[in-house]
């Protein structure tokens, strides 16, 4: 049975549409549509329920320990209050899922992951885990608000004091207030934009949810869906588990080697990694050329050979042209090169552009 979040008799009131996902009953999007609530976030601001994300702590002495063997990327230099993103890898090397780590103290570390596998990735956490570390699962524990757009910042000044809201990039303050309501408020998002995600308990989900709706309405906040959530993220390049990467795909295939440290003395499916050697197939970026939208699970050519396939794809209202993320053989990536997609027996013409096609200006 799907789970609903603390704000889902909000959504219903807002009139969304909802539709499941990942688990739980979610607005695809509200009365004014998918269109309108991308264009309010390149904009202005727009508001989303994140609520259906995990979140897990990593506590006690060998937590460090614990997060550099279980994820890619090396957490040895945070400072308490940064966060980093991290792909998990299973031994052969494909992606258990992603996710992002904060550092509340040496030995306290708080995780988030994709909603969809949360049990998943608990459990695989629980099952490799050492020493002195304990994870425990406070998903339940937590709703989650994303204020992202040019006017976010705006907003939360209104309601938190500037000590409070965190300056840069990644990071986040944990002991923060919002309208007096005690949360932690991170400095990151999922849309290309400025703004911020914030947690805080699940019993004070609506009146948090009221209280930026309220004050944001000068600076054009207005709720937004799971529909223009994943057409920001797709403008703004930004893979999702699931699309980009699975457990059959590596981390650097999906143009995730930023994020692999492969100098780090050791982690689960660094061995096979090693092997693997310099990926055969690569993440790319098709601006399509021709007429239609490519959609994801369609076969990519170059001339009658069949390259790879496309992970996501869509219309992207910003832009004004269909796009679409593929994985593909890496011999085909040059920027520039046309390539086809098979949509329903009809050939789209394409051209591979870099990623991300969006990028907000400073």
């Amino acid at each position: 049975m799907d789970l609903k979040t603390p704000l889902y008799d909000e959504h219903v009131k807002a009139g969304g549409k909802i539709v499941p996902f990942a688990g739980y009953l979610l607005p695809v999007q509200y009365g004014t549509g998918v269109i309108k609530e991308h264009m309010a976030v390149r904009t202005q601001a727009g508001l989303f329920d994140v609520s259906h994300m995990g979140e897990i702590l990593c506590e006690g002495k060998d937590a460090l320990a614990n997060l550099q063997m279980l994820l890619t990327n090396n957490f040895d230099n945070l400072v308490d209050g940064q966060a980093r993103y991290s792909p998990m890898c299973t031994e052969e090397g494909g992606t258990v899922d992603d996710l992002i780590v904060y550092k509340k103290s040496d030995d306290h570390y708080f995780i988030v992951v994709n909603a969809a596998n949360k049990d998943k990735d608990y459990q695989w956490m629980i099952n490799h885990k050492f020493g002195d570390a304990v994870f425990t699962d406070v998903s339940e524990e937590y709703a989650q608000l994303a204020v992202q757009g040019p006017k976010a910042m705006e907003i939360i000044r209104k309601l938190a004091r500037e000590e409070e809201i965190p300056q840069k990039y990644y990071h986040a303050v944990f002991d923060a207030q919002v309208a007096g309501i005690p949360c932690i408020i991170s400095k990151t998002g999922y849309t290309g934009e400025d703004g911020v995600e914030l947690y805080f308990k699940s019993k004070d989900a609506a009146r948090m949810w009221n209280i930026l709706l309220e004050n944001g309405k000068e600076e054009g906040l207005i709720p937004c869906g799971l529909g223009a959530r994943d057409t920001l993220r797709m403008e703004a390049g930004m893979p999702l588990y699931g699309h980009e990467m699975d457990e059959t795909v590596t981390p650097r295939e999906a143009g995730l080697g930023f994020a692999v440290k492969m100098k780090k003395e050791n982690f689960i499916g660094k061995a096979a990694l090693e092997e693997k050697g310099e990926p055969k197939r690569q993440r790319i970026g098709l601006k399509v050329i021709g007429r239609g939208i490519i959609r994801e699970h369609q076969d990519v050519y170059a001339g009658e050979t069949i390259i790879g396939h496309t992970t996501s794809g869509t219309h992207c209202p910003y832009l004004g042209y269909p796009a679409a993320i593929a994985l593909v053989d890496s011999r085909y990536t040059e920027i520039g090169t046309r390539l086809k997609a098979e949509v329903r027996g009809r050939m789209i013409d394409a051209e591979i552009v870099e990623l991300p096609f969006y990028k907000r200006s400073k």
